[in-house]
């Protein structure tokens, strides 16, 4: 997919200036690796608004803009994910301590530059509820046993809802939050019917900061 291709590009760009070079060379098999569905669907909503409205949806590539906002939410996703994994599966239990401090390292790295991307966006409040939430939730599944894991997916979705239609001018509809939250507790994929899905539940007259959560709702 040509969104996925771009955003990964402005993922790495955004750590361009990481050293050493095995910090880069981790973090690029990681974006590799993880989905890149968050930051696909953070372009998917602001081109839904952009369509609704009569504006083109331009070339990602050439849309630093909106590139970054995407970017942004997919190294915040793929920085707690790994920390996530982690978690799970401790690498210092098994020998491979080694590994697992360069992950812990690089996760810090990612939700770090995801948080820089955002911050001085629409979105940046979101993405500190995100991280608030995912610290949460590990901390009450390392005390009763109970798996949250699917939250992280279900709150990154949220987020890049809010970073893409912001990025168009509006705030996110209830409908739009909860169309994100059910694609990421869906195994965060897209389905070839998201456009039409997303056409049902934007809304271009939505302006102002209605419906844009800030840290203090959660």
């Amino acid at each position: 997919m040509q969104e996925a291709g771009a955003i990964r590009a402005a993922a790495l760009d955004a750590v361009d200036d990481v050293d050493p070079q095995v910090i880069y060379d981790r973090i690029d098999e990681l974006l590799d690796r993880e989905s890149m569905a968050p930051g696909v669907f953070t372009v998917a909503c602001a081109n839904a608004i952009r369509e609704r409205s009569g504006r083109a949806t331009d070339d990602l590539e050439a849309d630093d803009a909106l590139a970054e906002r995407a970017a942004g939410v997919q190294l915040i996703y793929v920085g707690l994910s790994r920390t996530r994994t982690l978690a799970a599966d401790q690498p210092w239990t098994t020998g491979d301590g080694e590994a697992g401090n360069l992950d812990i390292l690089v996760a810090d790295i990612l939700v770090a530059r995801g948080f820089y991307l955002l911050a001085r966006t629409e979105a940046s409040d979101e993405a500190v509820a995100v991280v608030r939430a995912f610290g949460r939730d590990q901390t009450v599944a390392r005390e009763t046993g109970e798996s949250l894991d699917a939250n992280l997916e279900r709150d990154v979705f949220e987020l890049a809802a809010v970073a893409g239609v912001t990025a168009a001018g509006v705030s996110p509809t209830p409908q739009l939050r909860e169309l994100a939250t059910d694609l990421g507790g869906s195994d965060a994929s897209l389905p070839r019917t998201l456009h039409e899905q997303l056409t049902a539940v934007v809304n271009v007259d939505s302006g102002g900061t209605d419906g844009v959560r800030t840290s203090v709702d959660h």
